[in-house]
């Protein structure tokens, strides 16, 4: 059973006489009826829901004898005063309840749930100060601290005002602030231009800028002057051509439009081996295996065999359609390549030379590279082809033709440069011209792409250096470029800007592995000593004596 709260006595008046409560009041009260008005509603006849109302309950009449009900007596008890028998009686009546301190109504916040009260709460109300570092001007903070005591100039500083004494920090100063960005930089390209430029003058040494002639990293060092250069007048600035050769005797050989001449690195005697029939000109060279014999290749199309030593030609293979761009030896084989796309196998015991005849590209074939064990021939051609060719053909005859083990065609541009990897052989690298610019490495046993390298220009030749993890490629626009990279991160290790006054076309690597011999339409031959050979020290009189060769004189070759 619920009780029926009382109100407090502090809210109840009291009057100053007290009337005692008699019999015949007490049943005056009770003989009291109100009966309420009768009220009449219309019933709506349009809705069938709604019915008309019922008669209103018959009013309760007072069994017992009571005091008539008056309007004068209504007003009385209404108002709290009765009268009855000249007795002024007030009861206690309270017209208000309780009601607790009125407080200003806080914005209902709207979040979802991922979102937390307090980051909405701060942007409801618009506040973009950190929770954790004050963003408030130093008066507010100072203001602040004074509300709290904890000023150092109060009689009696707290804990944090002795810190701050101690830490020699006032406490009215931020320790942290938030301030406007920086602005951005100019987008004046005169003055970015300058930037670039100047950018080499205060950067750390291991670092490779890209505004200056020559670039190692701190590591690995090279010389950014070639030990030897050699002039080449009448080289042919052609990129589908192959112009210089460097066999396992140390000789090098290089073609001078119709000439060829051969260079002894050893003596440094220069001889002219042979010229090239009247009307056509030399396009490739290559030795062999051993070094011993040097095949031609001309304009129109035949293949020339020559004794190095004797300084004789022993023989003139024809039967090409084209110029002949690119040669590859493999040991009694002599590949050729020509520009109609065919590639032939050349026997250069028997009087009928041609074993075999390989057709997978439709543009000239300008890259051409046996494998040092004989089992794959890999070539590539202006059609932006790589084709890799299966060496082990048997007993073959002369029309007998091949079909490419693996055909790739992820390059956009023609593919010159082609090498194949001396210490793993089944890595095969190549590299496209203007419009590709990227090198790619090949798994020739299953003919997947493992590495692919985006470089500034085109790629016109790559060597695998035999000592050490690391690929050189060299490059024609804008750079005119020799770079090295590691693999198989292929991260640039060095770079020698403009190597030459133009694109380098040609290169060949000396037998120990260490020397680079590069060719171009500048009509020089550079040798450069990338790579140390096994068991090389470095002293400091050879890199002298290397520096005062280059510099004495250029020699001729012709």
């Amino acid at each position: 059973m619920t009780s029926i709260p009382k109100t407090p006595s502090r809210y109840r008046s009291r009057s100053d006489a007290k009337t005692p409560l008699t019999p015949s009041i007490i049943s005056a009260f009770n003989s009291i009826s109100i009966s309420p008005q009768k009220r009449s509603h219309p019933a709506d006849l349009s809705n069938p829901f709604i019915t008309k109302s019922r008669q209103a309950s018959p009013v309760k009449r007072a069994t017992g004898g009571g005091i008539a009900v008056s309007d004068s007596f209504q007003r009385q008890a209404g108002g709290g005063v009765i009268r009855k028998g000249g007795i002024e009686t007030r009861l206690d009546v309270v017209s208000r309840d309780y009601l607790p301190p009125t407080s200003q109504p806080r914005p209902e916040l709207k979040r979802s749930r991922s979102t937390p009260a307090t980051r909405e709460r701060t942007q409801s109300t618009g506040d973009n100060r950190d929770r954790f570092i004050t963003t408030r001007e130093a008066d507010n903070v100072a203001a602040t601290l004074e509300l709290m005591s904890l000023n150092p100039k109060t009689a009696s500083p707290g804990h944090t005002a002795r810190l701050a004494a101690a830490t020699g920090v006032p406490l009215n100063r931020r320790v942290l602030a938030y301030h406007e960005a920086p602005p951005t930089s100019s987008s004046d390209s005169t003055l970015s231009q300058q930037r670039e430029l100047a950018r080499p003058l205060y950067g750390r040494p291991g670092e490779l800028p890209s505004s200056t002639s020559s670039t190692t990293n701190k590591s690995r060092r090279i010389p950014t002057q070639p030990e030897r250069v050699l002039d080449a007048p009448g080289m042919v600035d052609d990129f589908y051509l192959n112009l210089v050769s460097w066999s396992i005797q140390n000789v090098v050989a290089v073609a001078l439009a119709e000439s060829t001449y051969v260079w002894r690195a050893d003596t440094g005697i220069v001889s002219h081996l042979g010229e090239a029939p009247e009307g056509t000109y030399v396009s490739a060279v290559d030795f062999s295996n051993d070094g011993a014999y040097l095949g031609v290749g001309l304009g129109t199309g035949e293949v020339e065999l020559w004794d190095v030593e004797a300084g004789q030609k022993l023989r003139t293979m024809g039967g090409h359609q084209g110029q002949i761009a690119v040669l590859s030896w493999n040991a009694h084989i002599l590949s050729s390549g020509c520009g109609d796309g065919s590639i032939w196998h050349h026997d250069v015991r028997v009087p009928r030379h041609k074993v075999m005849e390989l057709l997978g590209h439709t543009g000239e074939v300008c890259g051409l590279k046996w494998r040092a064990d004989g089992e794959l021939l890999a070539s590539g051609g202006n059609d932006n082809v790589v084709n890799i060719w299966d060496g082990r053909v048997g007993d073959v005859m002369e029309g007998a033709r091949g079909q490419a083990k693996w055909t790739k065609r992820n390059h956009t541009a023609a593919v010159k440069a082609i090498a194949w990897c001396p210490w793993q052989s089944s890595l095969l690298a190549s590299g496209g011209g203007t419009n590709d610019a990227t090198v790619h490495v090949w798994n020739s046993g299953t003919g997947a792409r493992l590495h692919s390298l985006k470089t500034p220009s085109q790629v016109t030749s790559i060597i695998w250096s035999p000592h050490k993890k690391e690929i050189l490629t060299t490059h024609g626009y804008p750079t005119n470029a020799i770079m090295v990279h590691a693999y198989p991160s292929l991260e640039r290790i060095a770079e020698i800007r403009d190597a030459h006054d133009s694109r380098v076309l040609y290169t060949a690597v000396g037998p120990a592995g260490d020397v680079v011999c590069t060719g171009a339409g500048d009509e020089n031959l550079k040798f450069w000593r990338i790579w140390e050979g096994v068991g090389a020290k470095k002293k400091k009189e050879g890199k002298e004596r290397s520096s005062s060769t280059t510099r004495s004189g250029i020699l001729s070759i012709r």
